[in-house]
């Protein structure tokens, strides 16, 4: 955002020009491209993501934080984006009408995740062990100094920032895990971007491969420290309308 005007949105053109100074490619090798929607007559038939995968055009709607936010994810985590979108086109190909009219859980997967995503990096996986097991006064309370030490979240979702700019209580990231050594916990945030923006993408098109789920873990993310006021009161985390407790009968996006 700091190589973008601050006094204006910023056009097409000028996060396009961004894109390329970055070099970010589709899984096919096209160059991105973001553009405005297209009157109905001018429309080619390309549904959003086959079109992306097809030209490398994204559709982006102009003074939209939603639109902005996508292709900022764009610049940012280029593999990782590149993998999601050629997953949705793969597997709209292969699923035809039915897949285009309804989407089936894997694609449901993948857009959970490209909207709300987070990556969660640490070198213990005892960490991992307290988000599945729902045990977040433990995790965002009682152990909240230690977290702050070794973990690091890092947004990825465009629909999750784009929440972030009013948040409202029951905010849910969906988490994929990174285990990580102690280096890349310390190392600089762009550092952490990369790796993340690595992981993600061997992550999903690992799914693609296995014709599994992405799997991906719910994440209060107000209760992590720092992300909202309220989260400096112990009786925040007693909220269990937003910090759900584990229920069986509801498994993780993913779980087997």
């Amino acid at each position: 955002m700091a190589r973008l005007p601050r006094d204006r949105w910023p056009t097409h053109e000028a996060l396009t020009a961004l894109a390329a100074d970055v070099g970010v490619l589709t899984a096919s090798g096209q160059p991105v491209r973001f553009m405005p929607p297209q009157p109905q007559k001018a429309r080619d038939g390309l549904g959003y993501e086959a079109r992306i995968a097809l030209t490398g055009q994204v559709v982006t709607r102009g003074e939209n934080w939603h639109d902005l936010l996508n292709a900022l994810a764009w610049v940012s985590f280029p593999r990782a984006k590149a993998a999601l979108s050629a997953a949705h086109a793969e597997r709209l190909s292969q699923g035809g009408t039915a897949e285009a009219r309804q989407r089936s859980p894997a694609r449901d997967a993948l857009t959970l995740f490209d909207e709300g995503g987070v990556v969660v990096v640490a070198s213990d996986p005892a960490w991992f062990g307290l988000i599945r097991a729902h045990a977040w006064k433990r995790l965002f309370w009682e152990r909240r100094i230690a977290l702050a030490r070794d973990v690091r979240v890092i947004a990825f979702g465009h629909a999750l920032m784009e929440s972030m700019l009013t948040p409202y209580v029951g905010i849910t990231a969906r988490a994929i895990f990174l285990p990580a050594d102690a280096g890349l916990i310390a190392a600089a945030p762009d550092d952490q971007r990369t790796a993340a923006d690595a992981f993600v993408s061997e992550a999903v098109m690992r799914a693609q491969r296995e014709s599994s789920v992405l799997a991906q873990s719910p994440l209060p993310v107000l209760g992590i420290p720092g992300w909202h006021a309220e989260g400096e009161c112990e009786s925040f985390y007693d909220d269990q309308a937003y910090f759900r407790p584990l229920s069986r009968a509801a498994p993780e996006q993913g779980e087997r």
